[in-house]
């Protein structure tokens, strides 16, 4: 069982890197003094190649502003960044199961989450400088609460 396979993450490198979408819409009268807080939306889907050793992490952002009513409309921005992984080992640490559905090593679960994860909270802190979101960042989280997410 790939359990007893230990995850190294020195097998593990990020080879490409793209931003689908980022995209921040500000109304025309928005205020962002009156800003009170952010409504967060994510996602976190992998898909993998084992024949090229290759891991997919899609990972969707939806940040809403909240100003309790005192902004007529809210500002919101919307990523979509993708991450392609190569893990030299990945034959061992991704096995399908009888119904061809694929069974991850915990460790490599959890590294793909975790890189994709804070890779992307500093992509889009950057991104959302100068804009009407430049006060949100992306929380501090479990990475393996995104494994398990369902939307």
């Amino acid at each position: 069982m790939q359990d007893k396979v230990v995850f190294d993450p020195e097998k593990m490198t990020l080879i490409d890197f793209k931003i689908i979408k980022g995209q921040v819409d500000t109304p025309e009268n928005f205020d962002i003094s009156k800003v009170v807080g952010h409504q967060l939306e994510n996602s976190l889907q992998l898909g993998f190649n084992l024949d090229d050793k290759l891991a997919k992490a899609e990972f969707t952002v939806s940040v809403t502003t909240d100003s309790k009513g005192k902004n007529e409309s809210e500002a919101t921005g919307n990523f979509h960044l993708i991450f392609i992984y190569r893990i030299e080992n990945l034959e061992e640490l991704a096995l399908p199961d009888k119904s061809e559905r694929l069974s991850l090593n915990p460790g490599l679960a959890n590294a793909l989450s975790s890189v994709t994860y804070s890779t992307s909270r500093g992509v889009i802190l950057t991104r959302l400088q100068g804009t009407a979101l430049q006060n949100f960042v992306l929380p501090v989280i479990n990475p393996n609460k995104l494994l398990h997410h369902k939307q």
